[in-house]
């Protein structure tokens, strides 16, 4: 068990090395955006993430169709 355990945490925590390096070596570095909205192609295409098309489509419309109903109406007789 000990035999499969300390190889496994060394692969590990050398993987987490290699992701740092950029990290640990520039002070000032950082990661690059993962979201669809920082990519250039994406937002060339129209595409937004899911976040800021759901923001857009909550925006008032001045062409929206009324859907106020009046509760009266809505008893069964």
């Amino acid at each position: 068990m000990l035999k499969l355990i300390l190889p496994t945490l060394g692969i590990v925590a050398f993987a987490l090395v290699l992701l740092c390096i950029k990290l640990i070596l520039l002070p000032r570095a950082t990661f690059g955006s993962t979201h669809i909205g920082g990519s250039k192609a994406m937002r060339e295409r129209g595409i937004h993430c899911v976040q800021s098309m759901d923001a857009i489509e909550r925006q008032q419309n001045p062409h929206r169709v009324s859907e106020f109903r009046n509760p009266q109406n809505n008893k069964r007789k």
